[in-house]
């Protein structure tokens, strides 16, 4: 699953998928709420970096490393993603560009 960031695109990577069976499926515009990551990217900046005034990047990456290894301690696998959403029901009109 990945956004419509262009270089996922390419005709390099695209060939390279269809060499190795794998499907990409791209998420809607302004969709980043369906990529899981980008919820673990705002609780990377919630936990470790607002509110912060790290000196140096080594400083900041300690901070980064322990948000991350709290959180791979604690780690659970997701099962149901927005369970009720109206998005998943399967007469939700579908957009595309």
């Amino acid at each position: 699953m990945l956004d419509n960031f262009s270089p996922h695109k390419h005709p390099e990577v695209r060939t390279w998928c269809a060499a190795n069976q794998v499907d990409l499926v791209f998420l809607p515009t302004y969709a980043s709420w369906l990529n899981w990551i980008e919820t673990e990217f705002a609780a990377v900046r919630y936990f470790a970096l607002n509110g912060t005034d790290h000196r140096t990047h080594t400083e900041q990456d300690a901070a980064i490393g322990t948000y991350i290894r709290w959180r791979n301690q604690r780690a659970k696998p997701r099962t149901a993603f927005a369970a009720s959403s109206k998005i998943r029901h399967p007469d939700y009109p579908f957009k595309a560009a």
